[in-house]
């Protein structure tokens, strides 16, 4: 039952009350059929109002308030850990579910499996530990392996560590306060801000889209999902010269902007679109993961309630996937920030309007070393920032 027992259900019999919503478990599956069996033993038949295909949607159903009881097993109130209430009813003594469980005749191990079995069925056995000879170790990789991998670890490590190692520390402030680190730093983050926030307006409702894509003909399905993804496999240089293209004085859009006086590229909204470009992706796949690995039945129990498809969307799906949309939104933004390619290629270099920090950073290099790798390692520090921040969350999300 719901926390405080609304329905005033006191036994099995209070389950046949007309006046109760009452979830059951479909006869096909095993909690079903236990219920089946209690009812049997009781001499009751029951009117349920939804026959569900487990256990958990049993309990969702009570949980959110649809149902004033439903029959569930003893562990899963439990594990429900206070969002139910349960109470004990004789008839359930005969109600159990039945797993056969055996040896195998070609096991490899037939003592232990059969000490493990004597166990589970609760004969007096205890399942004797695997010996240390036969227990497979998983994280014993061959040798073989370790020789590629260390290269490929120094190949990732060698190179940032050099450039530590390289920093003016004693410097470090004064490069940091610079007038040009600053006005670089600034726009950077104003600018990844702002490609960020225009990366969720575009980004969430696109995902959506992806989600629901499954039932869409396969050769569409993967034509969106191209598009979305290629910017990650795109030079970002290339993805500059097509914004060039698009947006550019002579652009296949530039053309008619520019002649009601509108000019793009080489400004501050040009750094915004192609931090936007690339970082796009990540936001949209990020959320993607977040919407299909979602529990879709709270749509559907608010939308049994007269909820719109919009008004579920907003007040239900998102806020279940906000984790997803933040892990997101902090992986565009430190794509933004880092952004290069496409942004010295579509909006230049110009102090205060589009010299963001990559770009100080390459063009100090070649006049100013020290302030370059200052610079750098800034960038580096945000990236290593926002990694350990998700916690391995974005790889979920992602994948």
């Amino acid at each position: 039952m719901p926390p405080g027992n609304p329905g005033r259900v006191a036994g099995l019999a209070d389950l046949s009350r007309p006046e109760l919503a009452i979830a059951l478990c479909d006869a096909a599956v095993p909690c079903g059929a236990a219920a089946a069996t209690a009812f049997a033993a009781a001499g009751l038949t029951p009117a349920p109002d939804t026959l569900e295909q487990d256990v958990t949607a049993v309990l969702t159903k009570v949980e959110l308030g649809e149902a004033d009881a439903g029959l569930v097993y003893r562990t899963d109130v439990r594990a429900a850990a206070g969002k139910v209430e349960g109470i004990e009813f004789p008839e359930a003594a005969g109600a159990g579910t039945d797993y056969p469980i055996g040896v195998l005749a070609e096991s490899a191990h037939p003592a232990e499996a059969r000490a493990f079995a004597d166990y589970v069925r609760g004969r007096g056995a205890r399942c004797s530990p695997r010996p240390a000879s036969v227990r497979p170790d998983l994280r014993r990789m061959p040798a073989a392996l370790w020789v590629p991998a260390g290269i490929a670890i120094a190949l990732l490590v060698l190179p940032l560590l050099a450039l530590v190692l390289r920093v003016p520390w004693g410097d470090l402030g004064g490069l940091l306060l610079a007038p040009g680190s600053l006005q670089a730093l600034g726009l950077s983050v104003g600018t990844a801000l702002l490609s960020t926030l225009l990366c969720l307006l575009l980004g969430i409702p696109l995902a959506a889209v992806l989600a629901g894509a499954d039932p869409w003909p396969t050769p569409l399905r993967r034509a969106l999902r191209a598009v979305v993804t290629v910017p990650l496999v795109l030079p970002p240089v290339v993805g500059g010269i097509a914004l060039l293209l698009l947006v550019g004085r002579r652009g296949l859009l530039g053309a008619p902007l520019g002649a009601l006086g509108i000019a793009i590229p080489f400004s501050t909204p040009a750094v915004v679109i192609a931090q936007t470009f690339v970082s796009l992706p990540f936001l949209v796949l990020a959320v993607e993961g977040a919407l299909r690995g979602s529990d879709a039945r709270y749509a559907m129990v608010a939308a049994s309630l007269g909820a719109s498809r919009w008004y579920a969307f907003r007040r239900v799906t998102l806020p279940l996937v906000a984790p997803g949309i933040v892990s997101g939104a902090v992986l565009c933004f430190a794509r933004a920030l880092g952004e290069f390619g496409a942004t010295i290629t579509f909006a230049g270099s110009l102090p205060g309007v589009t010299r963001t920090l990559p770009v100080a950073a390459y063009l100090g290099l070649q006049t100013d070393p020290d302030a370059a790798i200052v610079l750098a390692l800034l960038l580096l520090v945000v990236a290593l920032a926002v990694l350990v921040s998700l916690r391995e969350r974005w790889l979920r999300g992602i994948a």
